[in-house]
């Protein structure tokens, strides 16, 4: 782990812009917007896992076609970058099953989707609770000591709908925020439930609440990227606030 904090006392981001511009050229402009806007919301010097879990269902064959899925996974590793110092984010592909659990770092990153994609099998249907128990295994298992950002992508609701929120509910004891985004059409009555996920009773159904959710929209790639860091990260703070007064996250 790195030191964290430079001359002065001030908290710096996990990997630095000199790092990113040899690692990653392609992601500076992101990484530069994702400081600002982590800046905004008080952010700063944060330290935080992030993951990508996204959607492999049928309906989502054009977005990996058009480069959304592509252009998403760039945005939040480039976020991560400021967040984790490992330059790496664990991704988990989902439909009726767990498809694969991979990962996209910033020295290979141009691509990474596609060829990832190209040695899945044949796209389901969508199941979110089994994707959500891959992450929760995963970040058990990898013995982290701080929080996590889960950036969950889908372009519509589960097949189990109760499973889901079972899951949800389940994870809300553990340090992790899980930030739905939805592709497609934003009067779809499939986005009914993500509403009612993200406004699930606390503490009636969980503990804290420990998810949020926005709508990208049907051209994902339109949502600029000041935007897209602003949604992502907007709930995060008071989550990890709350998280730590009641003991589900490290002090800082």
């Amino acid at each position: 782990m790195p030191q964290g904090r430079g001359d002065g006392g001030v908290r710096m981001a996990a990997i630095s812009l000199t790092k990113v511009r040899e690692t990653a050229p392609a992601l500076v402009d992101l990484y530069k917007t994702a400081g600002v806007s982590l800046t905004k919301h008080g952010m700063a010097g944060t330290r935080a896992a992030v993951y990508l879990v996204v959607d492999y269902s049928g309906s989502m064959k054009p977005y990996y076609k058009d480069g959304s899925v592509q252009a998403l996974a760039d945005r939040v590793l480039s976020l991560s970058a400021h967040l984790d110092d490992d330059g790496i984010v664990p991704v988990v592909f989902f439909s009726t099953d767990v498809d694969a659990v991979t990962e996209i770092a910033l020295a290979d990153h141009q691509g990474r989707i596609e060829r990832i994609v190209a040695g899945l099998g044949h796209m389901g249907k969508t199941s979110y609770h089994l994707a959500m128990d891959a992450v929760i295994d995963h970040y058990l298992d990898s013995g982290a000591r701080h929080p996590a950002l889960v950036v969950f992508q889908t372009d519509g609701g589960p097949i189990n709908r109760l499973a889901a929120e079972r899951y949800l509910c389940k994870a809300a004891p553990l340090p992790l925020f899980w930030q739905f985004v939805g592709f497609g059409d934003p009067d779809s009555r499939q986005f009914e439930y993500l509403r009612k996920l993200d406004e699930l009773a606390v503490p009636g159904k969980r503990v804290i609440d420990n998810a949020g959710f926005f709508h990208a929209g049907r051209d994902p790639r339109k949502v600029t990227d000041a935007e897209l860091y602003d949604r992502l990260v907007g709930e995060f703070p008071q989550w990890l606030a709350a998280a730590r007064a009641q003991g589900i996250a490290r002090p800082s």
